[in-house]
């Protein structure tokens, strides 16, 4: 596809129908734009717009689509696989002023928010009613619910609650042609054709833009117990995790994390933790509810489960403080490292009876090319979030074999019945390790659905495939 620059003209037609003020083409102010949380890519647009309605959005992509000009939707910037980066130039559309909570229906366990609005932000409204929106990834405090539709993301509780596919409804969507639909109804059933709203979850901006999101509820838990249990290795870690299931025991989260991860903390982020000599890896284990007998009982069951394996120790959080620091922890894991280390990050994800032969595998993968590794993640959903870090290993070295060891721990995880990623999504660095999992059926599948949707690939294109 040939596409064309920005003309004059056709600045001036995307002013009249934002207004000067929504229109940045000064090049210093392009910058942060120009690239999101992955790694040190950056990718220039020629014009950033913040629009404000979606008729003003449905009138940019008639021009861009008349004109041929590549279009690149825009949330908080917080991805991780570069599905926000205008690798074409072109217009980035920047869903910043779409930041408003429309409705909290309480009577229905219903709310219908912008695409700007930041997670957590939701989630603090809903809770103020007594309400749960359960979709927390580490990024809440920043990232938009809208990019969190788009990527499919998750977080630690989706082990219990479901995950983001389970808590949208209804999606209002401006299409690339200009046209506005909603793609289902505000309803808990639906059996009336192909579920569009389905589609668009984890599309990634490449066949619409998101323009109002209606999302599920659900009571929130008044109560919550955490754990923390060290193990002499990451196997044994991993291997009672599936135990815990297998119990009839749903945690609302099991986060797995290694040595590694709480040393990286405990350096670039201050949180004081007292590790021992033998601990090599950890579970982080919340169990919610409304009632407190049972949330100990269980945690009584999963500390019996835990004993069945090589456990060193089994902590219980006392107070609000030290819950919090626990999380923070787990939370702040990838942004230590990443401030601090040249590093490649990847999320795969696994059938979690399996997690103790990935981590396994990628160990030794790791070793045989020379990279230090940090390995934590979702042991309960067995979604595992890999940190590549160059350390001391030299550009050449780094450069000649991060593709190739990535390579072969995508083709581990394809071999355990897993897939490439569990939640951070596809975008522009994961889609060359497509084919270790999908074949040339399913590129022409999606090739057939974007080109319905988006005949000229105007919307986000270079993405996914």
């Amino acid at each position: 596809m040939d596409y064309n620059k920005i003309t004059a003209d056709i600045l001036n037609s995307i002013t009249a129908i934002v207004g000067e003020t929504a229109v940045i083409t000064q090049h210093a102010d392009l910058e942060k734009y120009s690239h999101d949380e992955t790694e040190d890519l950056s990718y220039y647009p020629e014009v950033v717009v913040k629009p404000r309605t979606a008729e003003e959005i449905s009138d940019l992509l008639k021009l861009c689509n008349e004109y041929l000009i590549p279009v690149t939707p825009r949330g908080a910037g917080t991805g991780l696989a570069g599905g926000a980066l205008p690798v074409l130039g072109g217009l980035l559309i920047s869903m910043e002023r779409f930041n408003k909570i429309l409705n909290i229906d309480e009577a229905n366990l219903q709310a219908t928010v912008e695409p700007g609005v930041i997670t957590e932000e939701f989630m603090n409204a809903v809770a103020e009613k007594r309400l749960l929106y359960p979709v927390d990834p580490a990024s809440k405090g920043s990232c938009f619910i809208g990019g969190n539709v788009a990527h499919g993301s998750g977080g630690p509780r989706v082990v219990k609650y479901g995950t983001i596919r389970e808590y949208i409804l209804n999606l209002e969507v401006v299409l690339p042609s200009g046209d506005m639909i909603w793609t289902g109804a505000n309803t808990l059933k639906y059996a009336s054709g192909y579920n569009l709203t389905q589609l668009m979850i984890g599309s990634e901006g490449t066949l619409g833009i998101v323009t109002k999101i209606v999302t599920k509820l659900i009571p929130r838990p008044t109560a919550d117990v955490l754990m923390l249990a060290s193990f002499p290795s990451n196997e044994d870690a991993c291997a009672a995790v599936s135990a815990i299931f297998r119990a009839g025991i749903t945690p609302s989260a099991v986060e797995f994390m290694e040595r590694a991860c709480f040393e990286w903390v405990k350096q670039y982020n201050g949180v004081s933790f007292d590790l021992k000599k033998n601990d090599a890896a950890f579970l982080l284990i919340e169990v919610d509810g409304t009632d407190m007998d049972v949330i100990l009982s269980a945690c009584e069951k999963i500390n019996t489960v835990l004993e069945q394996f090589v456990v060193n120790d089994v902590l219980f959080a006392d107070t609000a403080a030290q819950k919090a620091d626990l999380w923070k922890i787990r939370r702040t894991i990838g942004e230590s490292v990443k401030q601090h280390s040249v590093y490649k990050k990847e999320d795969m994800v696994v059938p979690r009876a399996t997690l103790p032969q990935l981590v396994k595998g990628i160990k030794q993968i790791g070793d045989k090319y020379g990279f230090s590794l940090v390995c934590f993640g979702h042991a309960g959903d067995g979604n595992l979030h890999l940190n590549i870090v160059k350390g001391n290993m030299t550009d050449a070295g780094w450069d000649n074999k991060l593709n190739d060891g990535i390579h072969e721990i995508f083709e581990l995880t394809v071999s355990l019945g897993g897939t490439i990623s569990g939640e951070h999504g596809i975008g522009l660095v994961q889609k060359e390790f497509m084919p270790i999992k999908y074949t040339d059926v399913h590129f022409a599948l999606w090739r057939g659905i974007k080109q319905v949707f988006d005949k000229n690939n105007i919307l986000n294109p270079g993405k996914i495939f």
